[in-house]
């Protein structure tokens, strides 16, 4: 990212009043200024467009989440949708392992790219809790604004769509359990929170829930076609 303009975002259907408005208070404008700062400093900064999930998935065609912890850090791997990385990118390993539990419950062959367009393009809101970060410097621009926004997202998300399956995968994303639950039964929303471990190589086979093995992609395919919405998490198809 070179430059930083929130007049320029072309945001999908729905997301507008959540994001305009959260820039507009005093933590959007500390965010940013911190980001124009870092820019003007020389820091290079990913992924070119942060808020792309928001830009490929409007509001009302979302019935997945898939919540991550802040994108990728590495140059070319960072692509705005939690865990996808660009066609040709190598894939990583925490990706590696959720391409390997989504073929536990859909056998085949791991597939060749590490986008996951195709799923933001069906419904799958692939989100970061924060949406930014400096090369090299994972976390660096964590506790800086972004999880108001991602904060007021989820929550706009639980409030307004019915159904939708959470896939809260480490303590970052399980950490917005209770917002999601909470405002999914004030709305009435019926929502299917699933939580496991993170898909890092560090954590994905250790207790006390791994995510090798937690049948997530299967539970919630089977759980969404249930009430009406079949195709959720076929293998990813190239962009």
């Amino acid at each position: 990212m070179r430059e930083w303009d929130t007049e320029a975002l072309q945001l999908a259907a729905g997301w507008e009043p959540v994001v305009r408005g959260f820039f507009a208070s005093p933590a959007g404008r500390d965010l940013s200024a911190f980001l124009r700062s870092r820019i003007e400093a020389g820091a290079v900064i990913f992924p070119p467009r942060p808020l792309r999930a928001l830009e490929t998935t409007p509001l009302d065609a979302v019935h997945a989440v898939i919540l991550g912890q802040d994108p990728y850090h590495g140059a070319g791997q960072a692509e705005g949708l939690a865990f996808s990385v660009p066609q040709g990118v190598k894939v990583p390993p925490s990706l590696r392992n959720i391409f390997k539990e989504l073929l536990c419950d859909a056998p085949g062959p791991l597939p060749g790219s590490g986008s996951l367009m195709s799923w933001a393009q069906r419904g799958v809101l692939m989100l970061n809790a924060v949406l930014t970060v400096e090369e090299a410097s994972p976390a660096s621009h964590a506790r800086k604004g972004w999880e108001q926004l991602t904060d007021a997202l989820l929550a706009q998300v639980a409030a307004r769509v019915s159904p939708c399956v959470y896939l809260l995968w480490g303590a970052h994303a399980q950490a917005k359990a209770g917002l999601v639950e909470a405002t999914a039964a004030a709305h009435g929303r019926e929502a299917l929170l699933l939580q496991a471990n993170h898909p890092s190589p560090l954590s994905a086979a250790r207790p006390p829930v791994p995510f090798l093995g937690c049948g997530h992609f299967g539970r919630a395919r089977q759980w969404l076609a249930e009430r009406g919405h079949p195709g959720f998490f076929d293998p990813p198809r190239p962009d």
